[in-house]
């Protein structure tokens, strides 16, 4: 299909960054808009997704060999296994297939934009240099992120397509049905604390409570992944996106208590996927009580987050130069997502 239009294929659609990326990109109403997911999705007026195995080489090639008007790929897409060292091979393996099977039939692709995170600068391993910058120095692998980014450098060289390489920080947002997600994690540990009669304890490591902390909203993140896709003074660069407001756990964690009209207590740390382990049932009688939707596998993912377990703090130094601006407040930012998270059941 020939188009004037800018089409974007979303890899990992169905993520909370996935999701806030086709939101935002159908909100502009000037792309064509491709969502991949193992799952697929509904298609919608601007948006039509296709279901693939990222892991399959064949698959890759035979369902998206129509896709020959891609201008833009973004890739949020990931694999989750038991150790560091077993993430590397099937999330590099999951961007080569996409890029083997859509450069050679995309003559017009201009950019592949490249989901990254903090574990670029050893966040996985412990404290690290803060702020961190675009421009550090690297750690001992193993680390995906790292070798996804040599991959598309090595394969950019040469070609007329740019890449971009985005680290946002803890992302917060909603996507349900998606468990990777902070925002929810608390939601879902807050309501099965209230279920319990307990107060709502921050489960973070010692110190943990009082320390600075960031994140990064994933509506502000769809916003600077746009804008570092299209904009040619951003072409193969990393790029570290947060909301621009520290804070600490400390002020927050009361106030997202207050939300759900509970106390608090003094923080004790808490291994969540030990402790909310055994909670599924409990889920099962709030979803009839409450007509949920979602299953609490399709909302919990605790072994990925225990709140305050990593203390983030980044220099956006090109972005300030460049003056892509949007501040958006810790506060409004939880607040909204919990909402939202309420609305969407």
């Amino acid at each position: 299909m020939k188009t004037n239009r800018k089409a974007a294929l979303v890899v990992g659609a169905n993520g909370v960054i996935g999701t806030n990326l086709i939101n935002h990109l159908e909100e502009l109403g000037t792309w064509n808009i491709i969502g991949l997911s193992r799952k697929g999705g509904a298609d919608t007026k601007r948006t039509r997704y296709i279901a693939v195995d990222l892991l399959d080489p064949a698959s890759c090639i035979a369902k998206l060999s129509s896709l020959s008007d891609v201008t833009h790929i973004f890739y949020a897409a990931y694999q989750d296994r038991p150790s560091w060292a077993e993430l590397v091979e099937p999330n590099v393996a999951m961007l080569v297939n996409v890029l083997t099977a859509i450069e050679p039939i995309a003559p017009n692709l201009e950019h592949v934009s490249l989901m990254q995170g903090y574990k670029v600068y050893g966040a996985h391993l412990g404290p690290f240099k803060t702020p961190a910058k675009e421009s550090d120095a690297g750690h001992m692998p193993p680390e995906f992120n790292v070798d996804q980014q040599n991959f598309l450098e090595k394969q950019q060289k040469n070609k007329r397509w740019t890449w971009s390489a985005i680290r946002p920080s803890v992302v917060g947002g909603t996507s349900t049905g998606n468990p990777m997600n902070l925002a929810m994690v608390i939601a879902v540990y807050a309501v099965i604390s209230k279920q319990l009669g307990i107060p709502l304890r921050f489960p973070g490591k010692p110190g943990a409570y009082d320390k600075l902390m960031e994140m990064t909203d994933a509506g502000l993140l769809a916003k600077a992944t746009v804008w570092a896709a299209t904009n040619p003074q951003c072409a193969n660069q990393a790029f570290n996106v947060n909301n621009g407001d520290l804070f600490r756990w400390n002020e927050l964690w009361p106030k997202i208590a207050a939300y759900f009209n509970m106390e608090t207590a003094a923080p004790l740390q808490m291994p969540l996927q030990t402790v909310m382990a055994d909670k599924e049932e409990l889920w099962k009688s709030l979803q009839e009580e409450n007509g949920l939707d979602y299953s609490y596998k399709d909302l919990s993912s605790w072994a990925l987050y225990s709140p305050g377990t990593m203390i983030f703090l980044l220099m956006e130094q090109r972005q300030e130069e460049w003056v892509f601006m949007s501040l958006l407040i810790r506060k409004r930012c939880f607040m909204i997502c919990l909402m939202k998270c309420a609305a969407e059941k």
